[in-house]
């Protein structure tokens, strides 16, 4: 009865179910700490072949394939905005290997890992290859995260993830080009010309529109509101008239538009990229429920004891060789190369690729192009499943963990950004002050605290700082304007709820910013100049471990007047907000101002402390009364 209900959903109500149940899983699986496609993955088997309730050809229609298609432009489209010259040419030699003969080794491999052990024929084979060079940077950032390595195997495995994604579906559409060519029955000369016409004509359109919309955006042609609309139409016309000439150049080209784009220098570009992302997650959701809704039971079947063989020997051969031959004669330790070498999981994009290219060879005559699918499903499952628990455990076991807690990252140098970082080296916490002022820093420095001299948004940063280490940000610079753009821009990649700042120093309503802009404030909304003053006062700041004996309440009788400024559990950071609550649990840290008489500090070591944070503070404060 119940099936016979779903069976009478509109295509307007399927949109909507699978955007639900996407979302839906996304969210939940944000909830749990899991991997979001593990999720994904079962709530469209399940409402899918499972139950029954939902089979994307038969409740869509025709449009099904033309929307996996155009929901797979997109997602590629944003893949190519990752792409800049700039992030390949400083991206260490490891990186660069496992680009560029990591990923014709990995296709030869898997390519013959499909050809031998699972029996694919040759076509089908050659295909698949290249979309298994994907790893999925979608499903590698939470490993990694979870997994709290250390900053170079991470950057090393998340930029190959990056950099791999698309073109591991180059490969693969110029294989199928090929593929697709030769089952027409073409002489070799009219084959070759039908494949590099299409493909040549597929490049140029995609350098071409994306310099013409590079060119448009930088001299104004377009405004600023519509500059999302404009591109995203123009992603689609590409795709769409490409396409045509030759089947699936179309990826090809608006892999390529992303490239120049990304390349561009583009001031819209941060806008447009982020825009891009946001789109993706919602089509990566869609496609992901839509194709495992749609996978047949019975080829997944067919595959008997060669789907299991095909995951052997994907994770424990053409994965490690892949790795570690190119790697061989660099710098990187053994343990860095066999961690990365065992760390290969796949993800959304290689399922939506392979499904649709799956589809291709079948309408071919290519039978076994069917077996794409329930194959990119399998490993997809089996390799997240594995490297999701195993790659904690191997990175302590090979000496490659990052810090048991999460890290602070305090921008701006003070005499309180050095007393709260030495307070929370005490709690095991690691932390980094980033200063534009070399001279901010020299506090930090004596007091070997690890710090950054330069803008923490610039594009240096992105190599330099290891901002996986750190969870969470303090914005405490003595630039109120610096403080809320810092803010402002990290806020929706860490989450506002991770981004702290300091207080503006004139807070009325002439004065006041928008809501959305900026951090979360501190409790009490101290400015720069109050929490230096209160270094200058004499008050320091301490972390107290909690026990079952000693707990907060504890805490607070024998420290009736200091102030909190954070906890730490051994998973987050909670700063004290503006509601001024908090909870902390035993063995948790509390940290907070606690005054002169309380701080621990002999008279020598207080008077140091209070002359250099008056000094910040006079220079704070003239700085201030120079810029009235």
């Amino acid at each position: 009865m119940e099936g016979e209900i779903m069976q009478g959903l509109t295509p307007v109500q399927v949109v909507a179910l699978v955007g639900v149940l996407g979302v839906g899983a996304q969210w939940l699986a944000w909830r749990l700490r899991l991997p979001a496609i593990v999720l994904m993955l079962g709530v469209g088997l399940l409402v899918g072949p499972v139950m029954g309730w939902f089979l994307p050809e038969r409740d869509l229609g025709p449009i099904y394939r033309p929307l996996i298609s155009v929901a797979v432009a997109i997602i590629l489209f944003e893949g190519g905005l990752t792409l800049t010259h700039h992030h390949l040419g400083d991206a260490r030699g490891p990186v660069q290997r496992l680009v560029y003969l990591g990923a014709p080794l990995g296709w030869a491999l898997s390519a013959g890992v499909l050809w031998l052990a699972v029996g694919l024929s040759w076509q089908a084979s050659a295909v698949f290859g290249g979309v298994m060079v994907v790893t999925g940077p979608t499903v590698i950032a939470p490993m990694l995260r979870q997994a709290k390595l250390r900053a170079r195997p991470a950057r090393v495995l998340q930029w190959e993830a990056i950099l791999n994604d698309p073109i591991g579906v180059l490969i693969a559409v110029l294989l199928l080009e090929v593929v697709l060519v030769l089952e027409t029955g073409l002489s070799a000369g009219a084959a070759i010309w039908t494949i590099g016409s299409g493909i040549g004509f597929a490049a140029f359109a995609g350098w071409a529109v994306g310099a013409g919309m590079a060119a448009a955006f930088r001299k104004a042609f377009v405004p600023e509101y519509m500059k999302v609309p404009v591109l995203f139409v123009a992603v689609l016309a590409v795709f769409a008239v490409t396409d045509t000439i030759l089947h699936e150049t179309g990826l090809l080209a608006v892999t390529i538009m992303g490239m120049v784009l990304a390349n561009a220098k583009l001031s819209s570009y941060t806008e447009i990229h982020r825009f891009k992302e946001h789109a993706t997650i919602l089509l990566v959701s869609g496609v992901f429920v839509l194709m495992a809704a749609s996978l047949d039971f019975s080829t997944l079947g067919g595959l008997t004891w060669r789907a299991a063989l095909f995951v052997v020997f994907t994770v424990a051969l053409a994965r490690p060789l892949q790795v570690l031959l190119p790697l061989i004669g660099t710098a990187l330790p053994m343990n860095e190369r066999w961690l990365i070498a065992l760390t290969g999981p796949r993800g959304v994009v290689m399922v939506a690729v392979s499904g649709l290219f799956g589809e291709k060879l079948v309408e071919a005559g290519i039978p076994d192009g069917a077996a794409l699918a329930p194959l990119a499903f399998i490993i997809v499952l089996a390799t997240v499943i594995i490297h999701g628990f195993t790659l904690a455990p191997l990175a302590r076991k090979l000496g490659l963990s990052g810090p048991e807690r999460p890290g602070l990252l305090i921008v701006g140098g003070s005499p309180f950004a050095v007393s709260l970082a030495q307070a929370l080296e005490r709690a095991d916490v690691g932390t980094l002050i980033a200063d534009t002022n070399r001279q901010h820093l020299s506090p930090a420095r004596q007091a070997g605290i690890p710090t950054y001299h330069g803008d923490i948004l610039g594009e240096v940063a992105e190599h330099k700082v290891e901002f996986v280490a750190y969870s969470t940000v303090l914005v405490a610079s003595d630039n109120d304007a610096y403080n809320t753009l810092v803010a402002t821009d990290m806020g929706p990649d860490l989450g506002r709820e991770h981004v702290w700042q300091l207080s503006r120093v004139r807070e009325g309503s002439r004065h006041a910013l928008p809501a959305q802009l900026g951090g979360q404030r501190l409790e009490g909304r101290p400015t720069f100049e109050t929490v230096n003053q209160r270094i200058a006062e004499g008050w320091a700041i301490r972390s107290t471990r909690l026990t079952e004996e000693y707990d907060a309440e504890a805490w607070r009788a024998d420290r009736p007047n200091a102030i909190p400024i954070l906890t730490i559990s051994k998973s987050e950071l909670c700063f004290v907000g503006e509601d001024m609550t908090f909870s902390a649990q035993p063995q948790d840290w509390i940290t907070a101002f606690v005054p002169p008489e309380q701080s621990g500090y002999s008279v020598e070591q207080q008077g140091r402390a209070a002359a250099q944070a008056s000094e910040v503070v006079e220079e704070h404060r003239g700085a201030r009364q120079s810029g009235n």
